[in-house]
């Protein structure tokens, strides 16, 4: 009993396997707990694996690769057209094994420890941005129904709170007074948890391939280590067109007929990557208004033909491109 392509569909404690042999035939069908499944597999003669690029899955891909065998991680919605029937845990087993086998398959890589570290920070930070946002609010919101209006912005709440709170003829309540505190120290918490992760985020940056997207304009330490975590070896992408088209900055297509029709941008892939290079870009426009180089007579051929925002997903395209020849080549930015 020769397997070939081993399809595995993860769960949290039990994994669904189906095998099959180099003729497509089946050969296992079996359901595995976490455990029996490491021990299954590293006994296993060295095949193909094939699951679905989903949580615990590049942990899993990093441990079989070690046990021998060669690892294939699939994007769930290349699998689900390979869903005969019904769903469930072995049609979607048999799914992935199906999907693996495909000449023209496009295959996630596997991500090294190092590299979902990265990520888990921008996570938490970005995480710790989004509560800071709700809590500002939040204190805004509480202000407002006792009279006290306070100006939009985190940096406005944070110099106009502690003068409210010590003014003892504003009127407001002891409990309000007491809540707000509690508040102002949750907003204190906060903004010390961001710096440390970007204090972080700088040291990380100091790395040669980091340091070299930074050359770019509208590129910095956030957005450099974000792309590194997350692309990792860039050669994996044939061109920059394909990394642009990773990251949702590329037409969408929707042609019959021999008539091309072209779309606004696909917005697949990471959005926190795309939100990183368009803001990046509106940076770069901005810089732009008091230059007169190529890129300026560029865009503004761009603003003639569509408008503002146009531009600056155009920008983020050229710019992701530009970082696929940085990080294969080794090079650093140089402008025209």
């Amino acid at each position: 009993m020769t397997i070939s392509v081993l399809g595995i569909d993860i769960g949290k404690n039990n994994f669904h396997l189906f095998g099959v042999d180099e003729q497509g035939s089946k050969v296992i069908r079996k359901k595995l707990s976490r455990k029996n499944l490491l021990e299954y597999v590293a006994n296993l003669e060295p095949c193909i694996i094939a699951m679905e690029a989903c949580g615990g899955a590049h942990y899993l891909a990093r441990l079989f690769k070690n046990y021998g065998h060669t690892v294939k991680l699939i994007s769930p919605q290349f699998v689900k057209p390979y869903v005969k029937t019904n769903k469930n845990d072995y049609n979607d087993a048999e799914a992935i094994a199906e999907a693996a086998s495909r000449p023209s398959m496009r295959f996630v890589p596997v991500k090294t420890s190092e590299q979902q570290a990265w990520q888990l920070l921008h996570r938490y930070r970005q995480q710790a941005v989004d509560q800071r946002t709700a809590l500002v609010n939040q204190i805004r919101g509480s202000l407002l129904e006792e009279g006290i209006v306070v100006a939009q912005g985190i940096g406005k709440v944070r110099a106009q709170l502690p003068r409210i709170l010590e003014d003892a003829e504003n009127g407001l309540h002891s409990l309000t007074r007491e809540l707000l505190h509690g508040l102002s120290e949750e907003l204190a918490s906060l903004d010390k948890r961001i710096q440390q992760y970007d204090q972080k985020i700088q040291e990380l940056a100091e790395k040669d391939e980091c340091r070299r997207m930074m050359t770019m304009p509208g590129i910095g330490a956030i957005t450099a280590t974000a792309l590194k975590a997350a692309v990792g070896d860039a050669t994996y992408f044939k061109s920059g067109r394909h990394l642009a088209a990773w990251l949702g900055l590329v037409p969408r297509q929707h042609s019959t007929g021999g008539k091309s029709v072209l779309l606004g941008i696909s917005k697949r892939g990471d959005k926190y990557l795309r939100t990183l290079l368009i803001h990046g870009a509106r940076s770069v426009l901005h810089c732009l208004k008091n230059k007169d180089d190529r890129c300026k007579k560029w865009v503004s051929q761009l603003n003639e033909r569509s408008n503002h925002n146009v531009a600056a997903v155009g920008l983020a395209n050229k710019m992701a491109r530009i970082v696929w020849v940085i990080m294969t080549r080794n090079e650093v930015y140089k402008a025209a």
